[in-house]
């Protein structure tokens, strides 16, 4: 075995190679027997010119700082490290490369954009130049970016395999280019070069409401290309004056609305690129990997209906297009429609997608693709100018079912787990909730990849724990809080989704604004960097939000302070002394998407339409109340990594007098809260409200609602993913296999017997008739499967540890379940458990990677220590 520091990385996105900032950050992974470093040494070369460092003094391997001074652009950079610990030194490590970007002040490239005709639906266009180069080309890059979504084309070859480019970011303050090394795609002579541009979510259908133009009303485009002769000299050429527009095939581009492409269409007319019509904000590079095709889907089944179309069936509702090569004779228009579910005639329905204010007319939801066919051989529908959240198709015509692909499309982030067990229930769960969140994580983490499509903050905090056990998902939510700063209002409140649509930073929303600053969402500010920190050892991502993290945090209390809720009023006249620290004066979502009740007819209650008013000016205290005492506590512990001491002391004595202002207000003296909801008693135990003579109370009470309710859960948007771990570790286990494994509705197998491939955003999503309600691709509930890795298989970070420096194995049995096993690509390497139940013994086994302890927990409370290598016990059960 390797003796050697391996997967080398940076802090950096880029699509065909890695591309960096002037200061990336660099971590490997220690040789696999190891258990630690106390130094390095660093090889690196810069264009070729060899720099080291050597016999650096830490035990730090994640996250190093840039060593050199900045790099500039386009500088080439490889890279390698050994380590050592008490005199042994370890091999070298392979070379790592990367590429520093071209950065903001090296740009020459001016922003071009189309001249239109307002023609709506609004089209792609066509923005082209072109440049001459000598034969003897060594190397080229191109550079590209735009306001909108683009591809960039060399001589008539699409570049790089990023998808949706430049990404969802809030626009006037953030914007990321992509590079590609087109060196092959170049010739001696003229050289064409084109931009294929369209509205994107720059100026496109964005959210619920389909609102339009949001950052801006011009859509544009800037490149830059580099060429280096084999004699060292170069030739820039850059986007500019001598560049045209026009019409292009793509007579309509929507993201959420569709595209439409007209093969037969005339070329249009060439007119001159307009140039510097628009402004922007300095180009920036993602940390994240960019949007790809990432898997095939091939139809599942192909139906005709009886008006004659044909339903196509993929067999998994996810996020992406449809590749069409069967478009049959010149003229030919081919109409499809997307959809997550069928009707009862088994013809494709979207309207539980539709939306609706109260009192207003709904809003029809449409994913709708058309092509016309020019007849040429070898013609291609595939539609990278928008992207639909399906399973079914509705095509239009009949087609050859081999001609239809369903092509998967989000960010291309890595996967980090497995998880599979003896029960095929669960493993089929796991994959739906996998699904789910592949199918959210669309440049940005969204809700739903269909009628809203936004990053809501809640939806992220949520999730975020489970995504970074599925996924390497550091770089990708960095990006996303970007945005969340970004769109920070100034008094300090984090707006409910980002980038956010509404500008309402800039732009007055006396309703979106009513209803901006909820606890649960706003929390994500501090949250998501935290769980960043916890399972990547990242505190950049600390460093970076913290100011963001204390404006969110000192606005809540200011609020707490300042604002009373009506029926505290009504209490008193002037506020009791903790009510300083309750939060319940300004508006909260709540619970939010608890199961609904039913009518006498049988049809479900809304109670946000049912009752607005009612609904918005609820008593969400407990709620609010709950969350500032784990913001503020999280607070202070993000300063005591950032080293800020006082800050540190202050926080945590707020958080506690927060802690004892929610039991004053919340809890009684027999473990029962206020709002006697599964909800209420999970947040608290989960979030350590509860005082600790009184968990095992407020536990019980937690059970006795479940039974209570026959053995099913109440919990909503906030609460459930906690339900089961509470459970678990408050020594009811069985209760929470018993919800786990519930059929009846609301359940998570009871989506799944009724044809979920993703998780419901409704408990009731599919009713026993088949009607669909809300979106059927939410991925909140879903995070019930982190319950599986770190409970049922018993592989979870040990309390303190950050990086997965220490880990726990500990399956918490059931007599349903006989064995499980799973893999996590941690930052220290990759950890493998199994257990697994035979002749009344439980064997455990695991793969403990370099830089790691683990300790190994039998049910009977028989624990083992073992550091890097195999460890495998049998032991008694009983």
């Amino acid at each position: 075995m390797s003796q050697s520091p391996y997967d080398l990385q940076i802090d950096s996105g880029g699509d065909q190679f890695v591309v960096s900032g002037p200061a990336p950050r660099l971590s490997w992974k220690l040789p696999r027997e190891w258990s630690g470093q106390d130094g390095y040494d660093l090889q690196l070369r810069v264009d070729g010119v060899e720099k080291v460092v050597e016999n650096a003094g830490s035990a730090r391997h994640l996250f190093l700082e840039w060593p050199l001074p900045p790099l500039r652009s386009r500088q080439c950079v490889a890279w390698r490290v050994r380590t050592h610990s008490g005199g042994r030194w370890s091999e070298w490590s392979p070379w790592h490369a990367f590429e520093s970007a071209l950065l903001d002040g090296d740009w020459s490239a001016r922003w071009i954009s189309p001249q239109e005709d307002d023609k709506q639906p609004r089209p792609a266009y066509v923005l082209a130049g072109g440049v001459e180069l000598r034969g003897d080309i060594a190397s080229a890059r191109l550079y590209s970016t735009a306001l909108g979504v683009f591809e960039a084309f060399v001589n008539g070859t699409r570049v790089g395999t990023a998808e949706l480019a430049p990404g969802w970011t809030s626009y006037a303050d953030t914007l990321h280019a992509q590079a590609a090394d087109v060196t092959a795609l170049l010739r001696g002579g003229g050289n064409d070069l084109e931009i294929l541009l369209s509205d994107g979510w720059y100026r496109g259908s964005v959210g619920t409401w389909r609102k339009r133009d949001s950052w801006g009303t011009v859509t544009a485009a800037r490149l830059q290309l580099h060429v280096r002769y084999a004699d060292g000299t170069e030739t820039v050429a850059v986007t500019g004056e001598d560049w045209t527009s026009r019409p292009g095939a793509i007579v309509a581009a929507d993201l959420m609305n569709g595209q439409t492409t007209d093969f037969t269409a005339e070329r249009g007319t060439t007119r001159p690129a307009l140039v510097d019509a628009v402004s922007a904000p300095p180009i920036s590079w993602s940390p994240a990997p960019p949007v790809r095709r990432v898997e095939q889907l091939p139809a599942r089944s192909v139906t005709r209906h009886d008006d004659g179309a044909y339903i196509v069936d993929f067999g998994q509702n996810a996020s992406g297009w449809i590749t069409l090569t069967d478009l049959g004779p010149a003229g030919t228009r081919t109409v499809i429609d997307h959809g997550e579910h069928l009707d009862p005639t088994g013809d494709l329905t979207t309207t539980h997608l539709d939306s609706q204010k109260p009192g207003e007319a709904a809003i029809p939801f449409v994913q709708r693709d058309e092509v016309v066919s020019s007849g040429r051989l070898g013609e291609v529908f595939e539609p990278r100018h928008t992207v639909h959240g399906f399973r079914y198709a509705r095509i239009s015509r009949a087609v050859d079912p081999a001609s239809v692909t369903m092509q998967v499309v989000h960010t291309d982030l890595r996967p980090t787990a497995t998880f599979t067990c003896s029960d095929d229930d669960l493993n089929r769960l796991h994959e739906a909730a996998r699904w789910s969140f592949r199918g959210n994580a669309v440049d940005i983490p969204t809700d739903c990849p269909t009628r809203e499509r936004l990053g809501w903050t809640g939806d992220y905090q949520i999730f975020v724990p489970t995504a970074a056990r599925l996924y390497d998902v550091d770089g990708f939510s960095r990006k996303w809080l970007c945005s969340v700063r970004d769109d920070q209002l100034d008094d300090g409140r984090v707006v409910n989704s980002s980038p956010d649509a509404n500008r309402l930073k800039t732009h007055d929303d006396p309703m979106a604004n009513a209803i901006t600053g909820s606890a649960g969402w706003g929390d994500a500010i501090v949250h998501v960097p935290w769980v960043l920190y916890e399972t990547y050892g990242d505190q950049g991502a600390l460093a970076e939000n913290w100011p963001a993290m204390r404006r969110w945090v000192e606005w809540a209390l200011a609020t707490a302070r300042t604002a009373r809720h009506p029926s505290r009023v009504e209490r008193s006249a002037g506020p009791l002394p903790h009510e300083e620290f309750i939060w319940d004066g300004s508006f909260h979502w709540g619970e939010w998407t608890e199961p609904k009740q039913r009518a006498a007819d049988g049809s479900l209650i809304d109670p946000v339409m049912s009752d607005p008013i009612a609904w918005y000016t609820a008593d969400k205290g407990e709620v609010g109340t709950a969350y500032l005492y784990r913001s503020v506590r999280t607070l202070a512990a993000v300063a005591e990594v950032l080293g800020h001491a006082d800050d540190a002391a202050h926080y945590r004595a707020t958080a506690e007098k927060v802690r004892r202002a929610w039991q004053s207000e919340f809890l009684d003296a027999e473990g029962r809260t206020k709002s006697g909801t599964q909800a209420g008693y999970v947040r608290a135990l989960a979030f350590d409200l509860v005082p600790d003579d009184l968990r095992d109370k407020a536990a019980w009470h937690l059970v006795a609602l479940i039974d209570a309710a026959g053995g099913h859960l109440t919990t909503g948007f906030l609460s459930t993913a906690d339900l089961l771990p509470v459970l678990a570790d408050t020594g009811h286990p069985d209760v929470a296999y018993r919800l786990l494994r519930q059929r009846t509705s609301p359940s998570w197998l009871g989506m799944l017997d009724r044809g979920a491939t993703t998780i419901w955003e409704d408990w009731d999503g599919v009713s026993e008739d088949g009607t669909a309600t809300a979106s059927l691709n939410h991925y909140s509930k879903g995070a019930v499967i982190r319950f599986l890795h770190t409970h049922t298989l018993g592989l979870r970070q040990a309390a303190g540890s950050v990086a997965w420096e220490s880990f726990l194995v500990a399956p918490v049995l059931n007599d349903a379940i006989t064995w499980a096993e799973g893999t996590f690509d941690s930052p220290q390497g990759r950890i493998a458990a199994a257990w697994h139940i035979q002749d009344d013994h439980l064997t455990i086994s695991v793969d403990v990677p370099g830089g790691a302890q683990a300790q190994v927990r039998f049910p009977d409370g028989a624990t083992f220590h073992t550091g890097p290598g195999r460890f495998s016990r049998r032991h008694p059960l009983f």
